[in-house]
C-alpha cells in the first residue's frame, strides 16, 4: 500500500496519466519567484547542466538589465553577474555552441533617445567573463532574428533592424553563418519566406525549420506559415496556415524528436496565448492540452533540460519570474 501511494504520488507531482484515466499532461510549478527581477525578452541557453538568463526587458523607458543568472535545478537561482559588459539585452539572440555560451544582437535603452540595435557578438564560459568575438557582424544590427547551431555553425535568420520605430523596411530575411561568431558569411539575401522577427527557428531531422514571426509596430503583421531548408540556402513552405493563431513573441524548442510552439502574443484583439503545440513535421500539428499549466504570456524563455520543457519568466500580465517544467514520456504519443 505504501509502494502505491508513492507511485500515485510520483505521477501526480510530474503531470503523468494515472492508469485507466484519460492520458492527460500537466506542467509542474517550480517556483512562484526564481529571484531575479520578473521580465521578459531575456536571452537564454543550457551549458555547463545549468539554465541560464541573461538580461531581457522591464519597461520601454528604462536601458535593459545586463545580468546574468544560472540554476542547476529550475527553482533556486544565483546572480552570476550584476552587469554583462554588452548592453543590447532587450530581444537579443543566443545559443550554447562550441563549449561557449553566445550573446548577439539585441535592443538597447527602449523608446528613450540613444535607442540602438546591435550586431555585436559576446562569448563566454563561466557568464562573468566575456569576450567580445566581434564589434560589428557581417549581418546588419538587429533584433530577435532566429539563431540556431546547424551542421557545426551558429546560423542567423531574419530579424529587425528596429524595434519600435521601424516599419516593414526594417524587417529581413537573410540567412547568414559564421563557424567562429567574428567571420559571418551570407548565405542568401533572401530565403524565400516573407521578411519577419519576433519568429522562431529550430533544428529538427537535419532541416532549419522558420515559423511564425511578423512585425510589432508601426504595421502589425503575424503569420502562422513554417519553411524548412537542408543548407539554409534553398527554402520550402511545408505549410501556408499551421493549426495555432498567427503570432509574435512566442518560444520554440526540440524536444522529443518533435517541434514545440510555446504561448505568444498576438493583435487584434491584443492578448496573450497559454497555448501549446508539436509537431514533427512542420506541416501536422497537435495540440497538447493541460489542467495544469502556466498563464498565458509572451516572451518567455523555454529550455529542454534534465529532460524536460521548462518554461521562465515571460510576460503574463504582469511581468513573471515564475519557472515551470514539463515531462512527456517517449510512449506518450503512442497512446495519444
Amino acid at each position: 500500500m505504501k509502494v502505491s501511494y508513492l507511485i500515485l504520488l510520483a505521477v501526480l507531482s510530474f503531470g503523468l496519466p494515472v492508469v485507466g484515466q484519460e492520458a492527460a499532461l500537466n506542467w509542474m510549478k517550480v517556483t512562484d519567484d526564481a529571484g531575479w527581477q520578473p521580465r521578459d525578452s531575456q536571452g537564454e541557453v543550457v551549458y555547463d547542466d545549468q539554465l541560464w538568463i541573461f538580461g531581457g526587458w522591464f519597461n520601454s523607458f528604462a536601458a535593459p538589465p545586463r545580468d546574468v543568472w544560472s540554476s542547476r535545478d529550475g527553482k533556486s537561482w544565483k546572480l552570476v553577474e550584476k552587469n554583462a559588459p554588452w548592453k543590447h539585452s532587450d530581444l537579443s539572440m543566443s545559443v550554447a555552441f562550441d563549449d561557449k555560451m553566445w550573446f548577439m544582437g539585441g535592443w538597447h535603452n527602449g523608446r528613450l533617445p540613444g535607442h540602438s540595435a546591435s550586431n555585436q557578438v559576446w562569448s563566454s564560459t563561466d557568464g562573468v567573463k566575456w569576450e567580445q568575438v566581434t564589434k560589428a557582424a557581417g549581418w546588419s544590427p538587429r533584433i530577435t532574428a532566429g539563431l540556431v547551431v546547424f551542421k557545426d555553425k551558429m546560423w542567423i535568420l531574419g530579424g529587425t533592424e528596429n524595434y519600435y520605430f521601424g516599419d516593414k523596411t526594417s524587417l529581413k530575411n537573410d540567412v547568414w553563418y559564421s563557424e567562429d561568431g567574428k567571420d559571418w558569411k551570407l548565405a542568401t539575401d533572401d530565403a524565400g519566406w516573407a521578411p519577419r522577427a519576433y519568429h522562431q527557428a529550430v533544428v529538427l531531422n537535419d532541416k532549419i525549420y522558420v515559423f511564425g514571426g511578423g512585425n510589432y509596430v508601426p504595421e502589425y503583421e503575424a503569420h502562422n506559415d513554417v519553411w524548412c531548408s537542408k543548407d539554409g540556402v534553398n527554402w520550402e513552405q511545408v505549410i501556408e496556415s499551421a493549426p495555432w493563431h498567427s503570432r509574435l513573441w512566442f518560444s520554440s524548442i526540440v524536444y522529443r524528436d518533435r517541434m514545440w510552439v510555446l504561448g505568444s502574443w498576438s493583435n487584434n484583439p491584443s492578448k496573450n496565448w497559454g497555448d501549446v503545440w508539436y509537431s514533427s513535421n512542420g506541416k501536422d500539428w497537435t495540440e497538447l492540452k493541460s489542467k495544469g499549466i502556466w498563464k498565458e504570456r509572451h516572451e518567455h524563455s523555454a529550455f529542454v533540460f534534465q529532460d524536460r520543457i521548462w518554461i521562465a519568466g515571460g510576460h503574463a500580465k504582469p511581468l513573471s519570474s515564475e519557472v515551470w517544467s514539463l515531462s512527456v514520456p517517449p510512449q506518450w504519443f503512442e497512446r495519444n
